[in-house]
């Protein structure tokens, strides 16, 4: 679970991109200030170095695909079709695991309620 001082760095840095302001150091720390959490020394300024080279946008909008922050970033410099392209597959994919595992269920000769 996370601690405070690591929610409130999230937060802040949420509510930055959320407003479309670069997610620095110095505003996490303000709005940390602001809202009145004491917080580490070192979690501001490693939030905003952990942030500084990542699209928080496609990080929010990946965070069920399975994979870590690194592709995310890394498909805006790839160009946005093999991204958009990908997609797709992987939920073709996971739609056709889960009516195996449905099929499996009834394949057991047995439900729930009988």
């Amino acid at each position: 679970m996370a601690s405070v001082s690591e929610l409130a760095c999230i937060y802040s840095a949420l509510i930055l991109h959320d407003d479309e302001v670069t997610v620095t150091e110095d505003k996490i720390n303000a709005l940390i200030k602001a809202a009145g959490v004491n917080v580490e020394p070192f979690w501001p300024g490693l939030f905003a170095k952990a942030l500084a080279n990542i699209d928080i946008g496609s990080l929010i909008c990946n965070v069920g695909a399975g994979g870590g922050g690194t592709p995310a970033a890394a498909a805006p410099a790839g160009g946005a079709a093999p991204a958009g392209s990908a997609a797709p597959a992987e939920e073709k994919k996971e739609e056709e695991k889960k009516e195996e595992s449905e099929e499996s269920d009834d394949d057991m000769g047995f439900g729930l309620f009988d």
